[in-house]
């Protein structure tokens, strides 16, 4: 069986975000970029289930400019198998609808058993990806999946995730979407030697326009502004005062 994980290039979670001037975006010019830690578990998780024997191959796959194959390598390294790049223009801001698109035709030309993807970006936070893919291909999806059985023999797949009452747990049977939580696993780190054997793998590129997707921006950022920065805390000396406080100046009670 083949797996296809599909990685994002994002602007790395230990980095702080700076707003642009104009109030445009936010700054990505010198900023360090790296593999989006959802679709790293995403990636993750595929690969083991190779390791075990349940999967032939592991194809990476990254929507973006040119320096997404920064991306793809480290993917390569990490273990998996090839990757393929669908180029699109920095200008042009891809939203979930149009990643969806590109994805579903990546699948009816790969034809893999299972595809898994992050279940969010940390730099959106659309969390909209994999339901919409799901949609677009008719198979059935598990989101935020905190952990992932795969049963070869009856061509299904056990999830579980976490939702508000406990955990859940769904069976899928084969194609399937998956989207992956935190709590899924910890992400192996890319060891030197598989570095340098990752230069040798192959990395496929290809356009919207060759698999017959018209990038659409189907939103329009009016503007992006940094949150209130937060007022310094009080030290009160009565319960009395603090009710007081809740009451007439906060006005929750």
């Amino acid at each position: 069986m083949k797996i296809m994980v599909a990685i994002k290039r994002v602007i790395d979670y230990a980095v702080k975000i700076r707003v642009k001037t104009d109030k445009s975006g936010v700054e990505t010019s010198n900023v360090k970029m790296s593999m989006n830690p959802f679709c790293e578990i995403a990636l993750e998780e595929a690969i083991r289930i190779k390791d075990s024997g349940r999967a032939a191959e592991v194809v990476a796959v990254s929507i973006g400019p040119a320096q997404s194959v920064d991306t793809l390598r480290t993917g390569l390294a990490m273990g998996a198998d090839r990757a393929i790049h669908v180029e699109a223009p920095a200008a042009a801001p891809l939203y979930p609808l149009s990643v969806a698109k590109i994805l579903r035709a990546l699948v009816e030309i790969e034809k893999p058993g299972l595809l898994l993807l992050g279940k969010q970006a940390i730099d959106d936070d659309c969390n909209q990806t994999g339901q919409m893919v799901a949609g677009l291909l008719q198979w059935p999806q598990g989101t935020f999946a905190s952990k992932v059985i795969l049963d070869q023999e009856k061509q299904v797949v056990t999830v579980d995730r976490e939702v508000d009452g406990g955990i859940e747990t769904l069976s899928l049977d084969l194609p399937a979407v998956i989207t992956t939580d935190l709590r899924l696993n910890q992400p192996r780190y890319a060891t030197l030697p598989n570095i340098m054997k990752a230069k040798s793998k192959p990395i496929k590129k290809i356009t919207p326009q060759e698999l017959n997707v018209e990038i659409e921006c189907d939103m329009e950022i009016v503007q992006v502004t940094e949150p209130p920065k937060r007022k310094a805390g009080v030290i009160l000396s009565s319960v009395d005062e603090l009710v007081d406080k809740l009451k007439n100046e906060a006005r929750v009670l």
